[in-house]
């Protein structure tokens, strides 16, 4: 049965895409069956592993969701990876769905294919609105990149309220894989102000705090914006090594688990 893993956290920019891209190729690279699915309307993610989802024809997760397609048609097999795409439609399920229950819609469209994956990592938009609370709900984990600032630690407040409303309303399992440090620099010493500030904010908040730190490389959008595995083309780069770490830390954490 496949961990599903959403990656999240309402402040934009903060490299949520980027960590589900290097995660995908990461994880995938160490032979596990991998599902990247994106919830997030701009559609990054699928641009970003080359999955075609721009023209009317294609099918996406709002398909599956509306019943319109299986979630089998919808998926699309990349070389290192599957992925479940997303585009603007993905928008009109806010206003498409307002009974009760809609917070399950992705966790009842992902049902069918979870004993196929290892892994199944969930790309969400920067609110905390619909589409995040099914991401959280469908979760076994959310894993909350940040940036190296306090605006971005700050943040971590009302994000945990959410998953505490999540835990009480129709997730009551879903843990905190951990905080990553994003865009981290030596150089610079706010990034070790904020690493200390972001340990005592994380322990009152009973997360954990992931030991790996992402630092800054051009790497990582270069290979993004060439829909390249970025494991491989850029494998020399320290943001991307620091990125395979990471990936080695979640399945120490048994956040992500290897058979045999």
């Amino acid at each position: 049965m496949g961990m599903i893993i959403c990656v999240s956290n309402q402040k934009g920019g903060v490299g949520k895409t980027t960590t589900v891209n290097a995660l995908t190729m990461g994880l995938s690279g160490l032979g596990l069956r991998v599902l990247s699915v994106d919830f997030d309307p701009q559609g990054n993610l699928s641009f970003s592993l080359n999955a075609v989802c721009r023209n009317d024809s294609a099918a996406t997760v709002y398909h599956v969701i509306k019943k319109e397609c299986r979630i089998a048609d919808a998926i699309q097999h990349r070389e290192a990876c599957d992925v479940l795409p997303a585009n603007l439609l993905l928008s009109a399920l806010d206003v498409e769905f307002t009974g009760a229950g809609r917070e399950y819609l992705l966790k009842q469209a992902l049902a069918p294919v979870l004993s196929q994956y290892d892994v199944i990592l969930v790309d969400t938009p920067p609110d905390l609105g619909l589409l995040t609370i099914n991401a959280f709900t469908a979760a076994d984990a959310i894993l909350i990149p940040v940036l190296c600032d306090i605006y971005s630690l700050q943040g971590l407040i009302q994000l945990n309220d959410t998953l505490r409303q999540v835990r009480l309303r129709s997730n009551p399992n879903i843990q905190v894989a951990g905080v990553l440090l994003n865009r981290y620099s030596e150089r610079e010493k706010v990034s070790a102000v904020v690493r200390e500030t972001a340990a005592s904010i994380t322990q009152s908040l009973d997360m954990p705090l992931l030991d790996t730190l992402i630092h800054t490389g051009v790497a990582l959008t270069r290979a993004q914006i060439q829909q390249e595995n970025m494991m491989i083309t850029e494998r020399r780069s320290r943001a991307v090594g620091d990125y395979r770490r990471l990936a080695d830390e979640l399945i120490r954490r048994g956040v992500v688990r290897v058979n045999g």
